[in-house]
C-alpha cells in the first residue's frame, strides 16, 4: 500500500477507534454492559490496528509516523490499556447478569480512551508535522481536562479551589509549550552560517548584461498590464487582468544569445503588477518578486527588466504580485527562446498553455475545440505550457511522439511514446515533437479527447478512448548519461522541507497553513547558501495534497522519488510535483547570487502559506513589500 493509502488507513482507524470508544462510554452510561464491552473490544482492535499501520508506514520516513509515535500513538494506547484494567472488569460481570454497570468507574475511563483516540486525527490534521512542544502538551492538556469534565459529571461536586488549581494547572501546561517554540533562525544546512559581510551587495543591483552575446541582437518588448474584458474564441466575455489586453499576454521569443528587454507599464491593476521569468535563471535583480527584488509596479508606473537569454527553450512569464490573483485573473504569457543552432528545416512550433480562466479550460487562446491545418511529414513541435496551480493531463492521439524537452532542458535520447498520458505539473512545460501524419492527430486535455485537431488532409475522426492511457514516467524515459552534478556529492549543504497542513502563525495571525517544517511564510527560516555551493534538498509530502515545487533562479537535478534514482536521461526541472506520501531529493549548484523565492506553485498553497527564501551569503535586500508575492 502507498505511504497515502497507509496515512489514511490509519486516520480510518483512530476515527473508527474514537466512535468505537466513546461507543462504549455511552452504552456504559445506559446500562447496556454488553454492548459497551462489545464497543470496548473494537476500539482496542482499532487501536492495534494502528499500531500494525505505523509499523508499515516507519519504513517510507520519520516524516510520516512522527506524531504517531511521539504522542498520539502512545496517549491512545495508554487510555485504551486504562479502560481494560478499570471498566472491562466491571463490565463483564454485569453483562452476563444484566445489571448496569455505569458508574463513574466504568465510565470515565472509557470516555477518556475515547478522547485520547480523537487526538490522532486532530493532531495529523490539524498541528501538522513537525509535533511541537505547543501541539503536544495542549493535546495532553485537553484530553485531561476533557475527562476532568467528564469525572466532574459523573461524580458529586468538589470544592471550587479544586477546580481553580486544575484550571490553573492546564493553563501552565498551555504556556509553557508555547514558551517552549522557539523564534525561526535562519536554517544554514549544514554549512556555515554568515560571517560578518563588509559589502553586501544589494540584490537590486545584480542585474542582467546590457549587450548581448556576440551574434545576438537587442530584443525590445513594451508589455502594459491592465484591466479588459476578454471575449473567448466560443463568445463568452470574461472580466480579466491581461497584459496588451490579451489573455495570455504577447508571446515574447529571442534566440539563444540575444538581449532581452522588456519595459513594464501598469495602466491599472491596483494590486500592483510584476514580470516573473518562470524557470529562466535571469539574474537576481531581473526575478519580478516584489519586497524582495523589487517593488511591485503600481498604476502609472513602470519598470525596466532585462537578461540575456543563454537558455533556449520554452518558458512562461507571469505577475508576482499576488500572484494566486493576478496570473488566474491573466497576468501570464509565454517566452520562447530558439536555440542558435537551427532545429529540422520547416518544423512548425506550436505553443499551447492550458489556462483556467473565468471557469473556462482556455488552450492557447481558445476555449473549446478548433483545428490546425499542417502538411503530411512537416516536424512539429507542440510546446505545451501549464499555467494553472494544479495538473494538466495531455494526451496525443494518432501518432508517435517523442518528450524532447522537459522544463525546456533538452533530453538524452528521447524514445518514442503512444497511447501514454503526460502528466504536466503546474508552471511545467513539456516540448512534443513528432512528423505530421497524413491522417492527422489530436490533442485532448483532461478528459476532453478532442481539444486541438492537427488536420493534414480530411479532419480526423473521433480518437480512440484515452482515459486508460497509463501515466508518461519522466524518471524512467531517455537515454542514460553523464549529469552536470554528482548524485552523490560532496554536499556543503542539505535541506529537508516537509510539506504539511495545519495550524501556524504567519505574519503574526494564526491560520491553518500550508506549512513548510511547521511554519507558515514569513516564519519560515530562509536557507543560507553560499556561491558555489552544491546543495541537497529533500522534499517530503506529508499532506493528502499536491505540491509542484518551484525554486526560482535555479535548476534542480533529480536525485531520487521515493528512494529511487532515475534511470533515464538526467532530468533538470524548475518544477517538480510531490504528489502525497512522495519524498523527492535534488541538487543545484549555488552559482546565482541573490534572494530567492522557494515555494509551493500552486499559488493559492504559497499564499497560505508554503514558501520560504533561499538567500546568499553577502546578498542583502531594500525592500519593503509583501516579500514574495
Amino acid at each position: 500500500m502507498s505511504v497515502t493509502g497507509l496515512t489514511v488507513l490509519d486516520l480510518v482507524a483512530a476515527v473508527a477507534a474514537t466512535v468505537a470508544l466513546l461507543g462504549a462510554a455511552t452504552a456504559a452510561v445506559t446500562g447496556r454492559a454488553r454492548a459497551a464491552a462489545a464497543a470496548l473490544a473494537a476500539g482496542l482492535a482499532f487501536t492495534l490496528a494502528r499500531l500494525g499501520v505505523v509499523a508499515a508506514l516507519w519504513p517510507a520516513g520519520w516524516w510520516f509516523v512522527q506524531d504517531k509515535v511521539t504522542l498520539t500513538l502512545p496517549l491512545a494506547a495508554a487510555t485504551a490499556a486504562a479502560a481494560v484494567v478499570m471498566s472491562l472488569p466491571r463490565l463483564l460481570p454485569a453483562a452476563r447478569t444484566g445489571r448496569p454497570a455505569g458508574g463513574a468507574a466504568v465510565v470515565v475511563p472509557l470516555f477518556a480512551a475515547g478522547y485520547a483516540a480523537a487526538a490522532g486525527p486532530v493532531v495529523t490534521l490539524v498541528g501538522g508535522y513537525p509535533v511541537s512542544w505547543t501541539a503536544a502538551l495542549l493535546a495532553v492538556a485537553v484530553t485531561g481536562a476533557a475527562t476532568l469534565l467528564t469525572w466532574r459529571a459523573a461524580r458529586p461536586p468538589v470544592p471550587r479551589a479544586g477546580w481553580l488549581a486544575a484550571g490553573t494547572a492546564a493553563l501552565a501546561v498551555a504556556a509553557a509549550g508555547t514558551a517552549l517554540v522557539p523564534a525561526a533562525p535562519v536554517d544554514a544546512g549544514g554549512g556555515p552560517a554568515a560571517g560578518h559581510v563588509h559589502q553586501a551587495r544589494p540584490v537590486a543591483e545584480l542585474r542582467g548584461p546590457r549587450e548581448p552575446a556576440p551574434g545576438g541582437t537587442v530584443r525590445r518588448y513594451t508589455l502594459t498590464a491592465r484591466t479588459a474584458t476578454v471575449t473567448l474564441a466560443s463568445g463568452r466575455r470574461v472580466a480579466a487582468w491581461t497584459f496588451d489586453g490579451r489573455v495570455p499576454g504577447p508571446a515574447l521569443t529571442a534566440t539563444e544569445g540575444d538581449l532581452v528587454e522588456v519595459t513594464l507599464r501598469n495602466a491599472d491593476i491596483a494590486a500592483g503588477v510584476t514580470l516573473h521569468w518562470h524557470g529562466y535563471d535571469v539574474p537576481a535583480g531581473e526575478d519580478g518578486v516584489p519586497g524582495l527584488t523589487q517593488e511591485a509596479v503600481r498604476p502609472g508606473g513602470t519598470f525596466e527588466y532585462r537578461f540575456r537569454a543563454d537558455q533556449a527553450g520554452t518558458y512562461w512569464y507571469h505577475t508576482h504580485e499576488v500572484s494566486d490573483l493576478g496570473v488566474r485573473m491573466g497576468l501570464y504569457g509565454m517566452l520562447v527562446v530558439a536555440p542558435r543552432r537551427a532545429g529540422p528545416a520547416g518544423e512548425e512550433n506550436i505553443t499551447l498553455a492550458a489556462h483556467t480562466l473565468g471557469g473556462a479550460l482556455v488552450l492557447g487562446d481558445r476555449d473549446g475545440p478548433f483545428d490546425r491545418r499542417t502538411a503530411a511529414g512537416t516536424p512539429v513541435r507542440l510546446r505545451l505550457v501549464n499555467t494553472d496551480s494544479t495538473p494538466h493531463r495531455f494526451t496525443l492521439a494518432g501518432t508517435r511522439f517523442r518528450v524532447a524537452a522537459i522544463d525546456g532542458r533538452d533530453l538524452a535520447g528521447p524514445g518514442e511514446l503512444e497511447r501514454v498520458a503526460l502528466r504536466l505539473p503546474a508552471g511545467g512545460r513539456y516540448d512534443v515533437v513528432f512528423p505530421m501524419p497524413a491522417g492527422g492527430a489530436v490533442l485532448g486535455v483532461d478528459g476532453r479527447p478532442s481539444f486541438l485537431r492537427l488536420v493534414a488532409g480530411a479532419a480526423p475522426g473521433p480518437p480512440e478512448g484515452t482515459a486508460g492511457w497509463p501515466e508518461f514516467d519522466p524518471l524512467a524515459y531517455g537515454t542514460p548519461a553523464p549529469a552536470p552534478l554528482p548524485a552523490a556529492g560532496p554536499f556543503d549543504r542539505r535541506f529537508t522541507m516537509v510539506l504539511d497542513r495545519g495550524f501556524a502563525v504567519s505574519g503574526g495571525r494564526p491560520m491553518y497553513a500550508h506549512t513548510v517544517n511547521g511554519r507558515a511564510y514569513p516564519d519560515v527560516p530562509a536557507q543560507l547558501v553560499g556561491e558555489g555551493d552544491l546543495v541537497r534538498v529533500t522534499v517530503v509530502n506529508r499532506s493528502l495534497e499536491t505540491h509542484p515545487w518551484h525554486l526560482h533562479g535555479h535548476t534542480v537535478q533529480v536525485l531520487a522519488r521515493d528512494g529511487r534514482a532515475p534511470s533515464g536521461t538526467p532530468l533538470l526541472l524548475d518544477t517538480f510535483d510531490v504528489r502525497p506520501g512522495e519524498v523527492w531529493e535534488v541538487a543545484f549548484e549555488a552559482g546565482n547570487p541573490g534572494l530567492w523565492m522557494n515555494h509551493c506553485h500552486n499559488l493559492a498553497h504559497a499564499d497560505l502559506g508554503m514558501m520560504l527564501h533561499l538567500v546568499y551569503a553577502g546578498v542583502s535586500g531594500s525592500f519593503h513589500g509583501t516579500h514574495g508575492g
